[in-house]
């Protein structure tokens, strides 16, 4: 099936505009996600070998999530876990509705297997999403595996007013949710990298955690902090110093870039010339270089997502060995299609049996201090 994506069904979609391949891939999904019987076909296709982890409470089937970006809105959430993934990070939502930026705000670089987008956190807002969670419920099309939710910051939102408008949509959106993930590093927003500063981050994640009260059955919310790639040693470790006082359960590492490496490629040097986050292969190294750092400077303490460049069991064992416990994926979706879950994590229960390894969990970090 990789095969036959790569080589005829892509080329095909590559052809059309990407935002618009992604709004129909998200509305077939969205109708698939309706059907029992074509989730249970979808199932048998694309679903991945079991290997469970633990993390921060929670029981993942295997560690290979959907990244953020993907299904903003929850339109197609029962597909994800058909697909294969461990996990499904839904989002960014924020608690304004917003249509972001003006298109076109997605640009593929082929040869790089990169992707360049500025979307701007476009969605429908934290109320009207957890209606929609609301039906998924009720509808008993909830996946067996852990959903969380990005949260991002709504463009007409000052900078000083951040932490009252992350609140208001994780008190919207607790109710459905296994975790969330405090977005301060998107590109695509003006100003929220500056949100990363640990006194703005600080009073976010103690506006959030007021909220975060445990629910009927005595559980409260892990809450995570997502981190830029291009964030300085030294800034990290601002953002690690709030780890224990505002109980951040993990780190997702990482966002996109705005750094764009060199090419001799004219079509890759246009896409690198627009504006917005850089994901896909050329990200993979940097974002292995802050989950290592990320893991040395906590001992392991910290649980950390991998994100970045992750195409294969390879490159996910990569981050795994460096620190990461979890993964997620967006661009190697785009590029090796709907079994790129499935592959990814036979790929890595094969790196395991290669180094001798019986249980992810003790593969985590083995590599770090390499």
């Amino acid at each position: 099936m990789s095969w036959l994506y790569r080589h005829v069904i892509r080329p095909i979609l590559f052809q059309q505009n990407p935002e618009d391949i992604h709004d129909r891939t998200l509305h077939g999904l969205a109708l698939v996600s309706k059907s029992e019987l074509l989730l249970g076909a979808m199932n048998s296709f694309f679903g991945a070998p079991p290997l469970p982890v633990t993390v921060f409470g929670l029981r993942f089937p295997n560690p290979v999530g959907l990244a953020a970006g993907m299904d903003k809105n929850a339109e197609a959430l029962p597909a994800w876990a058909a697909m294969g993934f461990g996990f499904t990070e839904l989002g960014a939502a924020t608690w304004h509705a917003q249509p972001g930026n003006p298109p076109p705000r997605v640009f593929r670089a082929v040869e790089e297997e990169a992707i360049v987008n500025r979307m701007g956190f476009n969605n429908l807002g934290a109320e009207a999403i957890a209606q929609i969670l609301a039906r998924w419920r009720r509808t008993n099309r909830w996946p067996e595996h852990p959903v969380g939710m990005n949260l991002g910051k709504s463009k007409i939102t000052p900078l000083k007013k951040a932490p009252e408008d992350y609140a208001n949509s994780f008190r919207a959106l607790k109710p459905y949710l296994d975790f969330f993930v405090v977005n301060v590093s998107s590109p695509n927003t003006p100003g929220l990298r500056q949100l990363q500063d640990r006194a703005a981050l600080d009073e976010i994640l103690t506006a959030i955690q007021e909220l975060n009260t445990p629910d009927t059955k005595g559980r409260t919310r892990p809450v995570l902090v997502k981190v830029a790639p291009d964030l300085s040693f030294e800034a990290l470790d601002e953002i690690l110093e709030l780890v224990e006082p505002r109980r951040v359960a993990g780190i997702v590492a990482t966002n996109t870039t705005i750094q764009r490496p060199a090419s001799t490629s004219p079509a890759v040097q246009r896409v690198y010339a627009e504006a917005g986050g850089l994901s896909g292969r050329p990200l993979r190294a940097r974002s292995t270089e802050v989950i290592r750092y990320l893991y040395r400077r906590t001992s392991g303490r910290v649980p950390i997502i991998g994100v970045g460049g992750i195409f294969n069991g390879s490159d996910a064992w990569e981050k795994i060995t460096a620190g990461a416990s979890l993964l997620q994926i967006y661009t190697s979706l785009v590029y090796e299609g709907p079994g790129a879950a499935r592959s990814i994590v036979s790929g890595l229960l094969q790196e395991m049996q290669n180094a001798g390894f019986s249980h992810l969990a003790d593969a985590v970090g083995c590599k770090a201090t390499e």
